[in-house]
């Protein structure tokens, strides 16, 4: 409804409205103000030379109660000749039959004193407006009816047709609008008899005479019932029919309406179509709705994440059933509960919860799978209904389960006006259908937010055991850096020198940098670079050796093949692999000591690719069968601290980066690792001389 309309209501209502208001008033409405100047200069009001420029002005030549008429009329036709099919339909006669009623009633009401004559004039303005929603909502079946003569015959096909009069379909309209005003009332009661009106309001009362007296000849004896009510006699009636039709002609003029051969129009008896077979009738139904459905699980399956969903479900069910707001109730993760899903229009939803353990309607209705209706007198009313009466602010509440197989994923409410249940209860199979199509989409939905947090734990795993991975092996150059700093205070307590030991700390440090970068180094390494197997085992060594971290008793000898001690591989990862073994025997030896030993072995063939041997061994008491079976897997260590346990799962991954292959022998004379590595050169296939060279090794 036009604001201006509602704040004119507003301000016809109170007693003290002058002027200077209605052109406040006016002046808000582009449209209102340039019909106001129109009529104020026109041939009717203008007679000087001088035209009326300002808009207080013209109100003044107009008078109030002109002034009133064009806002109410104009706000009217503006607001429904935008109604779809209006502009289609030939509106003559209806607006002609409005502008009479709306005349008719200002003149009885100011006749029978009553206050408020502007809302009387609105009143029959509106009161058959619902033809026109009828009109807009089913046009095919209403097209021929929109034409039809007024009167008692057209309520009955109506509502045989329809299910619903052109009264309540006005009425309900009406009362959209939050109007304080018996203009609803006077809107659903102008067909009732007069016998039983005579209490009534003086507003239906007026509306009901207007009504007649605009459709009915002079002399029906429904107008002669009718005048009792508003105390009229005949000539009072003669003389509000003759005043009526200048008025309505001088008005029409003015709002700029043609009713020119709007009499013409023929205004045939109402017709009703033979009733239809009810076989093919519930056949119809079915395919119709299969067809929704259909048409509303593909919508569903359009939306984007949970929250599109739940507003896609709410916002189809209030424009397939009607609703006039709808929440959606689903099971919380534990399963006890209902718990309001918030939208954009209900926010305070999301603290609303129903346990399903303590019964209630609306629980019963999740819990046993079945459509439910609630009206506000029902006996079994508990305060989860109550409060989703308020919520809704609806006389009814419809409860659609969201089953999908054997789980109920919670209810869809709807809350609709207490003389819609009926409505709603014929439409039973589909609405159940309805559901059926959201839950299955919701459970889809649901099920992906599942997936989704599976990946999130998962990589959140992934980091966290990358994480404790590097920690671990951050420990080991951590480790050598804390003994060389010893050996340091000791060689500078002696004033010897310490270019070695330093340049070694700084290859430590950058070594601990470097790790620590590679746990956010999501990229792989570009190319792959050659490797002086060598060289890498000196380096350990020197490490090794320098520092209190290897008893006196324990031995590490290296032997390397200068000829072959290339590979293709990343020297820092081999250096990380050999600390770790070699960190492993140092412990494995303890204070009993022993040896260690580290080899190159020179080429395998494995497979047809040529790979570099290498092998780490101590003397050690041996690894037991339990841990030997799960070697390379992280396991629980015996060892101190949080990430012991890691080192050979670490060095399982760091072989497998370079290409590699690791393997194990362990009994009671040692433990010894033989690691192949792709050899430079090597890392394809192998060529068939030096398959041949191999093979006669």
């Amino acid at each position: 409804m036009p604001q201006i309309l509602i704040k004119l209501i507003e301000h016809l209502q109170a007693d003290d409205l002058g002027m200077t208001e209605l052109a406040a008033l006016v002046a808000k409405d582009a449209g209102m103000t340039s019909k106001i100047l129109a009529v104020a200069n026109s041939s009717a009001y203008h007679r000087g030379s001088t035209r009326t420029a300002g808009l207080e002005h013209s109100l003044v030549a107009l008078g109030t109660d002109m002034i009133k008429t064009l806002v109410i009329s104009e706000s009217v036709f503006q607001t429904f000749n935008s109604f779809p099919h209006s502009g289609s339909t030939d509106l003559r006669a209806f607006w002609k039959n409005s502008l009479t009623a709306a005349v008719i009633a200002r003149d009885l009401a100011k006749r029978m004193g009553y206050p408020q004559v502007e809302e009387a004039y609105l009143a029959g303005l509106l009161h058959n407006v619902g033809r026109l929603a009828l009109l807009a909502t089913a046009p095919k079946e209403y097209a021929f009816n929109f034409t039809a003569r007024d009167d008692e015959n057209l309520c009955a096909v109506e509502q045989r047709t329809l299910q619903i009069t052109h009264s309540e379909a006005g009425a309900w309209l009406v009362e959209r609008w939050s109007l304080d005003s018996f203009l609803a009332d006077s809107v659903l009661y102008h067909h009732e008899p007069s016998s039983r009106l005579e209490s009534a309001h003086p507003l239906i009362r007026i509306v009901r005479l207007a009504h007649l007296m605009a459709t009915h000849a002079p002399d029906d004896d429904a107008i002669a019932d009718a005048m009792g009510l508003c105390g009229m006699g005949p000539d009072d009636i003669a003389a509000i029919a003759a005043a009526a039709a200048r008025q309505v002609d001088k008005s029409a003029a003015h709002l700029g309406i043609d009713l020119t051969g709007a009499d013409d129009i023929p205004s045939p008896p109402a017709y009703a179509p033979a009733p239809q077979d009810p076989v093919q009738q519930r056949l119809s139904e079915e395919v119709r709705n299969l067809v929704l459905v259909s048409e509303v699980g593909q919508t569903f399956s359009r939306q984007q994440g949970e929250s599109g969903l739940l507003e896609s479900m709410t916002r189809s069910a209030r424009i397939l059933f009607d609703f006039d707001n709808t929440v959606i109730l689903l099971e919380n993760p534990t399963g006890h509960a209902l718990v309001g899903m918030p939208s954009a229009e209900q926010q305070r939803i999301a603290e609303f919860s129903i346990p399903l353990s303590k019964g209630g309607m609306i629980a019963a209705a999740a819990l046993e799978r079945r459509l439910t209706f609630i009206g506000r007198d029902s006996a079994e009313l508990g305060l989860p209904e109550e409060q989703l009466f308020r919520i809704l602010g609806s006389d009814s509440l419809v409860c659609l389960p969201l089953v999908a197989g054997a789980r109920c994923l919670g209810v869809l409410v709807g809350g609709v006006a207490a003389w819609q249940l009926a409505s709603c209860q014929k439409r039973e199979r589909f609405m159940q259908a309805f559901g059926a199509q959201a839950a299955g989409a919701l459970e889809t939905a649901l099920s992906e937010r599942g997936h989704a947090r599976r990946q999130l734990a998962h990589v959140a795993e992934e980091y966290r055991e990358a994480s404790r991975r590097v920690v671990h092996e951050v420990n080991n150059p951590l480790s050598i850096i804390k003994n060389y700093l010893s050996v340091l205070d000791h060689k500078l307590a002696r004033r010897e020198p310490v270019v070695g030991e330093m340049s070694i700390l700084n290859e430590e440090i950058d070594r601990v940098g470097q790790l620590i970068s590679g746990l956010a180094d999501l990229q792989p390494s570009d190319g792959v670079r050659a490797t002086d197997v060598g060289k890498v085992v000196d380096d350990v060594l020197r490490l090794f050796r320098a520092t209190d971290f290897v008893p006196a008793s324990v031995e590490i000898h290296a032997s390397v093949d200068e000829e072959h001690s290339t590979i293709e591989g990343d020297a820092d990862i081999l250096k990380q692999v050999l600390v770790n073994l070699v960190k492993n025997a140092v412990e494995a030896l303890g204070s009993m000591g022993g040896r260690i030993e580290i080899a190159n072995r020179g080429h395998v063939n494995r497979e047809r690719k040529l790979y570099l041997e290498l092998v780490v061994s101590d003397t050690g008491p041996g690894l037991s069968s339990e841990v030997l079976a799960n070697l390379f897997s992280p396991v629980k260590s015996t060892k101190d601290g949080a990430h012991h346990g890691l080192g050979l799962s670490i060095v399982h991954s760091l072989v497998k980066r370079l290409d590699g292959l690791i393997s194990c022998r362990s009994g009671r004379h040692g433990t010894t690792f033989e690691i192949l590595l792709p050899a430079k050169g090597g890392a394809g296939i192998v060529t068939g001389a030096q398959a041949r060279a191999l093979d006669s090794v």
